[in-house]
């Protein structure tokens, strides 16, 4: 008999829920823009929109294993708190529990990172391989790991917080609220840097009242120099950190996803340049590095799979 699980990956404003069967196969799937009023309002959400999950699958609940939800923050496993200023401010909040109080399963709660490497290792470009690092670059930067096939956390469940890699000789003040890495590769990096430039006079085809980070990867893309300098200048800050990743846990594989990667290959081989210049030779040789297969559906899928896994000891 099949086994079904559902998975939750919740982000900084849209949510994504789904039942997912033990060989990865989704049977349903909704979406919608995460409730911020606080944490009984997204607890509420999370259990409403898993139950109608279900009934759209002709489920119940007696045939679901567990529900996993990935977060975007950390997931502190002595006190069983999340820490998820995204959505709900700088505070940590018992997500576990008011969800408990909601739902007739069992409950899994993981960092979002987790989930992305614990998908693409279960289903993705990593597929069953045991040393494995998932760089997600968005908003922000960050890396889920496993090395020796378990889930690395860290004595403090902070582990892969890649964003504040330090990659040059001088700190300056923006470093000390997201990261270097972070600041200068992320998401928000690449509209802000267009942005000055354009602002400065220099020719684009982009405006100033225009300009976000998926459409600097579409000029890009499409020949704008300006963009494409900007993109250039990302991928050797990324290349950087993905060798430092190499050289530091020797993976397998590093796996490249979040909204930046969108530019696929037009970053990946860059990087995968820039990477060689940097990394351990030898590690560098044994490592491959590669875009998400699984793409916007790696945390959906990842957060399932903890359930699954967490049914299974």
């Amino acid at each position: 008999m099949k086994r079904y699980a559902i998975g939750v990956d919740l982000g900084g404003t849209k949510i994504a829920v789904a039942v997912v069967d033990d060989e990865g196969v989704v049977r349903h799937k909704r979406k919608a823009l995460v409730a911020k009023d606080g944490l009984s309002a997204t607890a509420e959400q999370i259990a409403s929109l898993a139950a109608q999950a279900v009934k759209a699958s002709s489920l119940t609940w007696s045939d679901v294993v567990g529900i996993g939800v990935c977060v975007p923050g950390i997931y502190f496993a002595a006190d069983g708190t999340v820490w998820a200023p995204n959505v709900w401010g700088d505070q940590r909040v018992a997500l576990g529990d008011a969800l408990r109080q909601r739902l007739a399963t069992e409950v899994i709660i993981d960092s979002d990172r987790a989930a992305y490497v614990t998908g693409e290792q279960w289903l993705g470009i990593a597929k069953g391989l045991s040393d494995v690092v998932f760089v997600a670059v968005g908003t922000g930067i960050g890396a889920g790991i496993i090395t020796g096939g378990r889930l690395c956390r860290g004595a403090g469940d902070i582990a892969g917080a890649v964003g504040w890699f330090a990659l040059g000789p001088r700190r300056n003040e923006p470093d000390k609220q997201t990261g270097m890495f972070e600041y200068e590769a992320a998401g928000p990096a690449i509209a802000r840097k267009t942005r000055a430039r354009v602002e400065a006079g220099e020719k684009s085809s982009l405006s100033t009242t225009d300009i976000t980070t998926e459409l600097v990867v579409r000029s890009a893309l499409a020949g704008d120099e300006l963009a494409g300098s900007i993109l250039d200048e990302a991928a050797s800050y990324l290349g950087m950190g993905v060798a430092n990743i190499i050289s530091i846990l020797n993976p397998q594989v590093v796996v490249l996803g979040g909204g930046l990667m969108n530019a696929g290959e037009y970053l990946l081989e860059r990087i995968r340049c820039e990477t060689k210049l940097w990394a351990q030779p030898l590690a560098a040789e044994q490592c491959r590095i590669e875009l998400t297969r699984l793409g916007d559906d790696a945390g959906l899928l990842g957060a399932a799979r903890l359930a699954f896994l967490k049914q299974s000891k």
